[in-house]
């Protein structure tokens, strides 16, 4: 009796073709990646340059005198001065020849005060921009924080429960950020004088809450949905409530999402001109509306403009790279993989 073995199989790798030279090919291949990454990363950096032109330009006219920041052609090299800061935090009165040779023989001058001097003005006091600059943190800051934690809730029980006509009331919440805000503003501002909001910290913080929730709710939303529900529903047969599950499980999970949503929403309320200029006069009145009116002797203090907003731009870019470990999954949706 004859016993038929089956035959391995061939586990070697199929023998090389001859006269195809395979060490040539890599090299191509990886010359060709090579070459693709070094224009990806050259576009980018184009990219970034040309987005930066107008920061490094608002940063330069905020060291230049008047008669630089308007010199035409514009000048590139330039000696620094502070002369717009000081027009910035400060309100002057215009001296006369006489009052001028008065204060230039005086030795008790701050620094502050000579340079205001060299251009012929007297310090009288302090310019109303740090005001408006703390109401856009005190508008801003709060109109996120609730703007986030409605938006947080909301998104959470559209993800994790059953709510009758869901489609609905997400396209309605959508349909918020679809119309200009110009549109409302006269209703709005008709409404606020009867309620006694115009010209309040509150009522600007609950606008910008207002417009700010149809975003909260939807980023939050595809964040809350891409976290597993089996881990509450571990946390919930280990005795945890509903909010204990929420407080101690999820919450931890959706820190991307909540960074990159806080951020966004943050820049909306930070930027918002045309409701801040309408709905406030002179005690809520934000940053926003007042660098444009920044005047000077004989026109607009460009090197003071400059300075207001280099000042208000700073506060953005702090919250901005406090939050940047979490932005770059926040933007991409990259919350928890089941």
């Amino acid at each position: 009796m004859t016993t038929t073995t089956a035959a391995a199989p061939n586990a070697t790798a199929p023998a090389p073709i001859e006269g195809v030279n395979y060490s040539t090919r890599v090299d191509k291949v990886g010359r060709r990646a090579q070459t693709v990454r070094s224009i990806r990363i050259a576009a980018v950096i184009f990219v970034a340059i040309i987005g930066l032109i107008p920061i490094y330009w608002m940063g330069t006219t905020a060291f230049k005198t008047r008669a630089d920041a308007v010199a035409i052609p514009p000048k590139v090299t330039f000696t620094p001065t502070l002369e717009g800061f000081v027009n910035l935090f400060t309100d002057r009165s215009i001296l006369n020849k006489l009052r001028q040779k008065r204060m230039q023989e005086r030795t008790d001058l701050n620094w502050y005060e000579k340079i205001a001097l060299k251009n012929g003005q007297q310090i009288t006091g302090p310019s109303q921009y740090v005001e408006r600059l703390r109401n856009s943190v005190i508008i801003a800051g709060g109109s996120t924080v609730l703007a986030v934690v409605l938006g947080l809730l909301a998104a959470y029980a559209f993800s994790r429960f059953k709510v009758p006509g869901e489609s609905d009331w997400l396209f309605f919440i959508l349909s918020t950020r679809m119309m200009p805000p110009v549109v409302v503003t006269i209703p709005i501002f008709i409404m606020y004088r009867q309620l006694g909001l115009h010209d309040t910290h509150l009522g600007l913080m609950l606008l910008y809450t207002v417009f700010n929730l149809s975003l909260t709710v939807w980023l939050l939303k595809g964040f809350m949905d891409e976290i597993p529900r089996e881990y509450e529903e571990a946390a919930m047969v280990d005795g945890y409530t509903r909010m204990q599950a929420f407080r101690k499980v999820v919450l931890p999970q959706a820190v991307t999402g909540i960074a990159a949503t806080t951020v966004f929403s943050l820049i909306f309320a930070w930027n918002e001109y045309a409701f801040a200029l309408m709905l406030t006069s002179e005690k809520a009145r934000t940053a926003p509306p007042t660098i444009p009116t920044i005047m000077g002797r004989g026109g607009m203090e460009w090197g003071a403009i400059a300075a207001g907003s280099l000042g208000f731009l700073i506060p953005v870019v702090i919250v901005t790279f406090a939050l940047r470990q979490y932005l770059l999954r926040g933007v991409t949706f990259g919350a928890i993989r089941q």
